[in-house]
């Protein structure tokens, strides 16, 4: 009986990566060197984009009989695959749920770059899947685990993906071709032949780095400085160094660098103002005072630079932005890219732009709000890559100097405060407690209805902190209320939380 048996190899890829090219590829270079190979495809769904299941056979010609030919599977067949490719981290986890990567067969070659589902970038928490659990099972489910972002690769070769991940299959010298085959393959296509053989060469590279023996551990380096701020935040970087602590630099730079993104110099130097009272009143404890102040730090930061009408006018018309969406979609300079923005304003964000009074009278005043509220009910597709879009979205944008005036600042302005002083007085006696407090931020996200549920959600469970004080698990209740309140946005889980407390 002929002891020889098919070669399996499974391809996940979505649509658009050259998933269909890779097995394209393999079932030439079989072909080419005298082995029978045979593939299918069956597309699915992925949440994302199309996503596609490749399945490979190869079997070598000089073990058939003349005049045979070998029968091989359709699909593949959890513990029978000796090769696994996933074009995305995602992708690896639908492998290894179908049990296609076991531990004494499998050789899987995986890209660790994510493409977020709809349901992970909707959380109102993070609801992403992690990674490093993915990777995790990746290395325990397989007998050889490859692993590497092919996609940056492919990004800086100027390829495809496919490329790369060829590049890392031939590297693991799992089939029984010469590196020299596998770029023949690539040659005989004709159709991007430099970028894709630059492309292979990378990957080939990078699993040969990951199939070496581990190096001897590096030494701990030390602490990184305080990252530049540029020439116009210099003095508040100066600030930074002399009245912080090192280990809150990073974070502060950061703070500093958004807050005058976002408005000026100015407000990123109040941003430092409202932090610096807080050093007094960090807790004896040095890791748990340090990571108050981070997270304190971080969590202002973010609140000061809340979205509004303004922020998201200015991010959509923004040259950076153009350029990175020319660039993910490998714009030419004889192609034109269109790029619609799909905006619903409702009365409430009108008034939140407008100045403090006015827009606070437009809010109580019924005839005005039912005059504006016909032109709000649905919403409108602007086009910021035409000059009459791009300029309406412009002309929004360059309200910043007038956004301190606007009610939308005033409220928020209050609201920081009354959340900044909730941590203070907090730290020196219920610094877990405290910390909680600075995490709560989270809640607060967004603008429009997002941001309402966030806010009201805020409210109820900052209602409770007084009773928090007193319990000897305060700061793990809080957690757990901020957690039921990001778990779903129609509030039950909160509800549900709430009610035990």
């Amino acid at each position: 009986m002929n002891s020889e048996r098919a070669i399996t190899i499974a391809i996940l890829a979505m649509g658009g990566e050259g998933g269909g090219v890779l097995a394209d590829w393999l079932v030439d270079l079989a072909e080419q060197n005298s082995y029978f190979a045979q593939t299918t495809s069956v597309p699915g769904v992925a949440q994302r984009t199309g996503a596609t299941v490749y399945y490979l056979e190869m079997f070598p010609e000089a073990a058939v009989p003349a005049g045979r030919r070998p029968v091989m599977a359709l699909s593949p067949v959890p513990g029978e695959v000796d090769i696994v490719i996933a074009s995305e981290l995602m992708e690896a986890g639908r492998a290894l749920q179908r049990g296609l990567v076991t531990a004494n067969r499998t050789t899987f070659v995986a890209s660790t770059h994510r493409v977020y589902s709809m349901t992970e970038r909707t959380a109102m928490g993070d609801g992403r899947v992690s990674s490093d659990k993915l990777l995790e099972g990746g290395r325990a489910a397989a007998r050889h685990f490859i692993s590497a972002d092919f996609a940056q690769l492919a990004e800086d070769t100027g390829s495809l993906i496919s490329p790369t991940l060829y590049g890392a299959l031939a590297a693991t010298a799992r089939l029984p071709f010469t590196r020299e085959q596998f770029e023949a393959t690539i040659t005989r296509g004709g159709v991007g032949v430099t970028s894709s053989l630059k492309a292979f060469a990378a990957g080939f590279a990078v699993a040969q780095q990951t199939l070496a023996p581990p190096a001897a551990a590096a030494a701990v380096p030390a602490a990184a400085p305080m990252p530049p701020v540029g020439a116009r935040l210099a003095a508040l970087a100066q600030r930074i160094a002399q009245n912080f602590p090192a280990s809150s630099h990073a974070t502060l730079a950061a703070g500093i660098v958004r807050a005058a993104d976002y408005q000026d110099v100015a407000y990123a130097a109040t941003y430092l103002d409202r932090l610096q009272p807080l050093l007094a009143r960090l807790p004896a404890d040095p890791a748990l005072a340090a990571e108050l102040l981070d997270e304190s730090a971080r969590h202002l930061a973010l609140w000061m630079s809340y979205e509004d009408t303004v922020r998201v006018a200015d991010l959509k018309t923004r040259r950076s932005r153009f350029a990175r969406v020319g660039g993910e979609v490998k714009l030419s300079h004889t192609q034109h890219l269109g790029i619609n923005e799909f905006l619903h304003p409702r009365v409430e964000e009108i008034a939140d732009t407008l100045p403090a009074g006015l827009g606070r009278w437009l809010l109580a005043t019924p005839w005005a709000r039912a005059c504006i509220e016909p032109f709000t009910r649905k919403g409108r597709i602007v086009q910021t890559s035409s000059i009459r879009g791009y300029l309406l979205l412009y002309t929004i944008a360059a309200l910043r100097p007038l956004r301190p005036r606007s009610l939308r600042f005033q409220v928020e302005q209050q609201r920081i405060s009354g959340w900044l002083a909730s941590i203070a007085s907090l730290a020196p006696t219920h610094p877990a407690l405290a910390l909680e407090v600075a995490r709560s931020q989270r809640l607060v996200k967004g603008y429009g209805d997002t941001h309402e549920r966030g806010w009201r959600s805020y409210q109820r469970v900052m209602a409770k902190l007084p009773q928090l004080q007193s319990l000897p698990q305060g700061a793990q209740t809080l957690q757990a209320l901020s957690q039921a309140a990001l778990a779903d946005d129609s509030g039950k889980a909160l509800e549900q939380m709430l009610a035990t407390v």
